[in-house]
């Protein structure tokens, strides 16, 4: 078969009007006219319909706005804007905060432009160069120096060194404040108050006056400056202008203890989350203190924390009702005892009996220096060999199952005294609590349980002569149930200037505060006798081994000593001296703040402790217990 090549097709100048681009004819006049007319017809559809939408500007624009010279009404608001137009030599940091943390609703904003340094040194140079002259000419004219041109001159020299190093930069600044207002009163009231803020800084203001629009326009969040009313600064200055500088003290985790009185936001805090979970409280009578700790109470229980409180003065007592915790009233007459003697328990301990025993006798030890006064040493050995006989007497040993033996009472350990030489005079002292008039509070087994989320010790009805050797047994018993398990606790220990006065029971304390960490325990110490707390060498390690503190209104006497130990500014103290109740400053780690107590209703029907406020809802309940009964 032959090969037949490929035919190309005839050329066809038609197809250059068809396909072709230089050749094609472009569309006509009236075709151009009649597709602009469709375009204008298609965008003014389009813009009819967008009349109909709302957008997010139709929902947060007012429904009118008048501007008037000095200030704008949006709506029934009324605003006016501030700007600065001076600064002094010196400026403090922070001191913008006044105005940000002002009860009153305001824009605030701020404008930076650099300058290149090269500008600026040129006009300095410049500038240098008339001082030096004009303080040339005075002194050559015999006229007597210049004070503020010779400052003027060294603070320009200053300046070029620093802007030549690298270590300053320039800028203008514009500040402007705009706020707001329901009625025209207040916002002449709110302006007044702003500039004299202002004014106590030497920091002088004027009011956007004929651009009161422009001024708002500058504090909305655009961005946009249309004042152009700046300041030249360099960077020192400026960075003091930074106005968060109030701590902050909330966090995602904890309860609320009250409200931060520099910026109104809530102290949200959780103990357990610092060093240690210790805490201390110092405060007048009458300040607060307890209505404070009593709402930490309710608000730990809500999340599960078990709370045990040392009750001086029977003021938890409606608490406890109220939360169906358990009461322990601990006196002479009382049926609730608790035996020095018991023996502590740790689970999950590698502890032998030896140093459970050892452990032991050295708290006793301490009990007993608080019930028999001073001894020497002779008698401190005695005591020390009698404890360790009455243990033994009991099978309490080296190697012993401490789960099946019996823990002996005061009474035994007199009967081992008694029969050991040069104890006479200590079996005497002795005998006062175990056969005389106190003979009720320490000689017999333990009769009370920790098995309820509140615990409170009532050591009201006890004399004082026993208030410290109680709360000491109170505590020691606490110490071992809290050893046993291993849970999130806080023991509250009020009026703890009772055990303060004493160096064991302060000691036996302070081994407490230091130890409690590991065993999820949270002490709180609370007392209104500063001084006494404080001048003891324990009262003052117990602070350091405390990550929060909470101070409230404070007497004149005892003001410097605070100051001393918590390294108050004078602003503070003079704070702590005239705070009102409920009212302090609030330490959690590194961060302090000052703080307002705050309540809800029916917390405060529960933590009161105004006498007043307590007859009227003891009268409501019987009132409401009789209607309940009629007809008893």
């Amino acid at each position: 078969m032959a090969f037949v090549p490929d035919q190309k097709p005839a050329f066809d100048p038609a197809l250059i009007t068809k396909g072709g681009v230089g050749l094609q004819k472009g569309p006509s006049k009236e075709e151009q006219k009649r597709k602009t007319e469709g375009e204008k017809i298609a965008l003014e559809e389009e813009r009819i319909y967008r009349r109909g939408v709302a957008s997010i500007k139709d929902l947060v624009a007012p429904s009118s706005m008048v501007v008037e010279p000095s200030f704008v009404s949006l709506g029934d608001v009324y605003c006016r804007t501030l700007f600065v137009v001076t600064y002094p030599r010196y400026v403090t940091v922070g001191w913008a905060s006044p105005i940000i943390n002002l009860s009153a609703q305001l824009d605030i904003a701020m404008f930076f432009y650099p300058i290149k340094a090269d500008i600026v040194l040129k006009q300095l140079r410049r500038k240098t160069g008339v001082l030096e002259a004009q303080i040339s000419s005075d002194a050559e004219s015999g006229k007597p120096r210049d004070p503020i041109n010779e400052t003027a001159l060294r603070d320009i020299e200053q300046l070029r060194d620093d802007l030549t190093q690298g270590i300053e930069h320039f800028f203008q600044f514009a500040f402007y404040c705009t706020f707001y207002s329901k009625d025209k009163e207040e916002l002449e009231r709110v302006t007044s108050s702003v500039e004299s803020t202002f004014g106590a800084m030497l920091i002088y203001t004027r009011r956007a006056y004929f651009q009161a629009e422009q001024g708002f326009n500058s504090t909305l969040p655009l961005g946009n400056d249309e004042l152009q009313i700046t300041f030249n600064m360099s960077t020192s200055p400026i960075a003091s202008s930074f106005p968060f500088t109030s701590a902050e003290l909330t966090s995602d985790n904890g309860i609320l203890y009250g409200v931060n009185r520099h910026n109104n936001s809530l102290i949200i805090f959780d103990r357990f989350s610092l060093q240690n979970a210790n805490a201390v409280i110092f405060a007048t009578s009458g300040a607060g203190k307890s209505y404070a700790v009593k709402l930490e109470i309710i608000r730990s229980l809500m999340l599960g924390v078990d709370v045990i409180v040392i009750d001086p003065e029977s003021e938890y007592k409606h608490l406890s009702d109220a939360v169906g915790g358990t009461y322990i009233n601990i006196s002479l007459a009382s049926r609730s005892k608790i035996n020095p003697f018991d023996l502590p328990r740790p689970a999950g301990e590698s502890a032998s009996v030896e140093d459970i025993i050892r452990s032991a006798v050295i708290t006793i030890k301490g009990l007993l220096r608080l019930m028999l006064g001073k001894i020497t040493t002779t008698e401190d050995s005695i005591l020390d060999r009698a404890l360790l006989e009455t243990y033994a007497k009991k099978d309490i040993v080296p190697g012993a199952d401490l789960s099946t033996v019996e823990v002996p009472i005061l009474q035994d350990f007199q009967s081992i005294l008694e029969g050991m030489e040069g104890t006479a005079e200590l079996v005497v002292k002795l005998k006062k609590f175990t056969e005389g008039t106190f003979s009720g509070l320490l000689n017999s087994p333990t009769t009370v349980q920790m098995n309820n989320q509140l615990v409170v010790f009532s050591v009201r009805d006890l004399e004082d002569e026993l208030r410290a050797m109680s709360i000491y047994t109170i505590i020691n018993y606490i110490w071992n149930v809290v050893r046993s398990e291993r849970k999130k606790r806080i023991l509250i220990i009020d009026e703890a200037w009772w055990l303060m006065q004493s160096e064991d029971s302060a000691k036996f304390i302070f081994a407490l505060v230091k130890r409690c960490r590991k065993y999820y325990l949270g002490i709180t110490t609370i007392t209104q006798d500063v001084n006494d707390f404080l001048t003891s060498p324990y009262g003052q390690a117990i602070v350091t081994n405390s990550s929060m503190q909470l101070l409230m209104k404070q007497s004149p006497a005892a003001i410097d000593l605070i100051a001393r130990t918590f390294l108050l500014t004078q602003s503070e103290k003079y704070l702590l001296l005239e705070s009102g109740v409920g009212e302090g400053i609030f330490f959690a780690g590194a961060k302090h703040a000052a703080i307002q107590i705050v309540a809800s209703y029916t917390e405060d029907q529960i933590v009161t402790t105004n006498p007043q406020q307590l007859l009227k809802i003891e009268a409501a309940k019987k009132e409401f217990e009789a209607s309940q009964n009629p007809e008893a």
